[in-house]
């Protein structure tokens, strides 16, 4: 099984996916995503995201190995997140990813509905727009415009429509970070039965 991670910018997303995947009574493995944006402080190329160059993209993108891409055209230009498919197994060990409701459903058509499940996590917006604002000002070089383009996108990228036609009817309240994961862990054990 691969279960993706979703939610608006600042929600939480991150924590949540390495304290799952820290949780050995669930037996995660990362499923690493690729993006052609520049690599932020604090994170590891490998562990967050592969962080490549477009040549590298493309190479992947002429071998048939992308399953999904999307483009994002940001304030400093175009940056590219994508999932490659690197030969994982979901049928043999359980993956998790951070994903999109469109990275989401494009996993959905190449592995097949039943073997991805969706954790939408939410925040409320007002809690959301301060944690991205305090995020960025721990940046040498904060980008405010680009956190404030992500904000507005995701309201439309992650509207009620949209999530129900993508058939994501759980939803998971991230206003406890320490409750929310366990919510998510039973979840996901109740499900393997």
């Amino acid at each position: 099984m691969l279960y993706c991670i979703m939610g608006k910018s600042s929600t939480g997303k991150d924590t949540i996916f390495k304290r799952l995947l820290k949780d050995e009574s669930l037996q995660l493995n990362n499923l690493v995503s690729y993006t052609t944006r520049p690599i932020r402080e604090n994170e590891t190329d490998g562990v967050e995201y592969h962080f490549v160059d477009d040549k590298k993209r493309d190479e992947l993108k002429a071998a048939g190995k992308i399953i999904e891409l999307r483009r994002y055209d940001t304030c400093y230009g175009p940056w590219d997140y994508f999932t490659v498919d690197d030969n994982v197994f979901i049928d043999e060990k359980d993956y998790i990813i951070i994903g999109t409701l469109e990275s989401y459903e494009k996993m959905c058509e190449y592995y097949g509905n039943t073997r991805i499940m969706p954790i939408y996590i939410e925040v409320e917006d007002g809690v959301r727009l301060q944690r991205a604002l305090n995020r960025e000002r721990k940046q040498n070089s904060p980008r405010y415009d680009e956190m404030c383009r992500r904000f507005l996108t995701d309201t439309e990228d992650f509207s009620k429509d949209k999530l129900e036609k993508a058939g994501v009817k759980r939803v998971f309240v991230n206003n406890n970070i320490n409750r929310v994961i366990n919510e998510i862990g039973k979840y996901i054990i109740d499900n393997r039965a």
